[in-house]
């Protein structure tokens, strides 16, 4: 008999699920993609039953293939898109409306008007979150708020919230559980990190009953037995945790000052605080990274927002490449002070500025700019956007001591060099990049006594590749200097709060 543990990656564009060999390594794995609605200028959303099917699916899937009659999966971890609200009928298991996505904006105007009342600081206080529609508490009052009946039934126990993590543990274990991780539920702006637990303060304040929500348990815990889901029936979901910090935890960043940055469409930066929750003076975010025996580990995120999607336009919009594998022999081929920056700020800037009226731009062009200097710069400004997030961090008291990355862009070795020399500090490149499914992986497997120890999880961390910084410091500061003029030229309130 072989031992698996499975782990559930429900993203935002895609259903995976991965089986993992106990030693770590992928035994096996299926994908679908998730199709997103944009049913209006700003709202994003996905049917909770595509959700749901493709997870089932790919779980259905991955075993058939992967696992024998006489295998055994000793353990199931969930990793999810963070923020995304789905709200359902605790008797029927539906969904009284389509999940809001993390990425959607229609409650940013009553986000203002919470900001105007000065209710920021103490949100801040409690949560280490800023008033955001980015995150699930204006989602849900806003479900309340809109759908018939909805608030009603809230008051009335009949429904229940979850982010995606719960919402598929409840359809895994038959509506028997209805949990979350802290991790999860510190991304909800309800959860005092502080205390760890649900805020009665920011219920009342966003108006939204207690009932509705999950219970919160560590990101290592018996969630509860999966029954009427096939061959996985009879296992136990033992770990949860949100993507990014099951990709911190997946590159074993235990140790206070380890970061990891995850470069998709997006960038997340993650360092790790160890028990101090670091009050951001750069809007930064305070979150969890992880909770194991009750014990919080702290850490501050940065977010950009578009990392991989800059290439992704420079291929599509612009139809300068053919696919984003040429930006390498591009940019190879281009001296990195050739003078051109672009900022791409197409859904506003993210951390630390938080400038949603920011919009991109291109600063430099001259007669003789081509192709290859245009393409460079959309590289180099993944970069300088990670330099914007290690300045801020420094300033905040922390400063990264190593950075693991992970994620499609890191695939480019040009980039992780220009990323080392711009930061002035090594940059690891893991030699298994699904650190999201792997995080998640390590957390079941923690709990179902698989793992030890972190300690063993981290010899067990091997690295593909170090890039170290080759540039002299002067070179650096002129470098990044230009991007943050670029930057400040293109903010609706130019501030560089780096």
């Amino acid at each position: 008999m072989t031992q698996y543990i499975l782990s559930i990656d429900q993203g935002t564009t895609s259903s995976r699920a991965i089986l993992f060999n106990l030693d770590g390594s992928i035994h096996a794995t299926s994908q679908q993609e998730l199709t997103q609605h944009f049913p209006a200028s700003g709202w994003v959303e996905h049917e909770p039953e595509d959700i749901w099917r493709t997870v089932r699916e790919t779980c259905d899937e991955v075993m058939e293939k992967g696992c024998g009659e006489n295998d055994e999966v000793v353990a199931v971890g969930i990793t999810n898109q963070r923020e995304t609200t789905v709200l359902w009928d605790r008797a029927t298991g539906e969904a009284v409306y389509p999940a809001i996505v993390w990425q959607d904006r229609r409650t940013a105007e009553w986000c203002k008007v919470l900001k105007k009342q000065s209710l920021e600081p103490s949100v801040n206080n409690k949560t280490g979150l800023l008033i955001d529609p980015y995150f699930s508490a204006t989602k849900i009052r806003w479900i309340l708020d809109h759908v018939p009946g909805a608030r009603q039934r809230a008051e009335a126990g009949e429904l229940a919230f979850g982010t995606i993590d719960s919402f598929l543990l409840w359809r895994l274990t038959g509506g028997r559980e209805h949990r979350t991780d802290a991790t999860n539920a510190s991304r909800t702006m309800l959860f005092n990190i502080h205390k760890q637990e649900w805020d009665q303060e920011l219920l009342d304040l966003f108006g939204i009953p207690e009932s509705l929500l999950p219970e919160v348990m560590d990101s290592a815990a018996d969630f509860g037995e999966i029954v009427g889901n096939g061959r996985l029936d009879g296992a136990f979901v033992m770990g949860m945790a949100g993507d990014q910090q099951a990709a911190l935890f997946g590159q074993t960043c235990f140790e206070t000052g380890m970061a990891k940055s995850t470069y998709g469409t997006g960038c997340f930066l993650m360092l790790n605080t160890g028990d101090q929750a670091l009050t951001s003076e750069h809007r930064l975010l305070t979150t969890i990274a992880y909770r194991l025996n009750g014990k919080p580990v702290y850490a501050l995120e940065g977010s950009i927002f578009i990392a991989g999607a800059a290439v992704q336009w420079l291929r599509d919009g612009l139809q300068l490449i053919r696919s984003a594998c040429e930006s390498e022999p591009l940019a190879e081929g281009t001296p990195v002070d050739h003078g051109v920056y672009l900022v791409p700020a197409f859904t506003g800037l993210g951390a630390p500025y938080w400038d949603p009226n920011a919009r991109g731009a291109i600063f430099g062009l001259t007669r003789d700019t081509g192709i290859k200097e245009i393409v460079t710069a959309g590289l180099q400004s993944v970069c300088y956007q990670t330099k914007d997030l290690q300045r801020a961090m420094q300033k905040d008291g922390l400063r990264p001591i190593a950075l693991r990355v992970d994620g499609g862009m890191v695939a480019n070795n040009w980039v992780l060099q220009f990323l080392a020399d711009v930061l002035g500090a090594t940059v690891d490149r893991p030699r298994m990049v699904e650190t999201t499914a792997l995080g998640a992986a390590y957390l079941a497997g923690l709990q179902a006594g698989v793992y030890k120890s972190l300690e063993a999880l981290q010899d067990a961390w091997q690295c593909d590749r170090r890039f170290e910084p080759q540039m002299s410091k002067e070179k650096r500061d002129t470098l990044y200097a230009g991007w943050c003029s670029a930057v400040s030229k293109l903010q609706s309130s130019p501030e560089n709060p780096t």
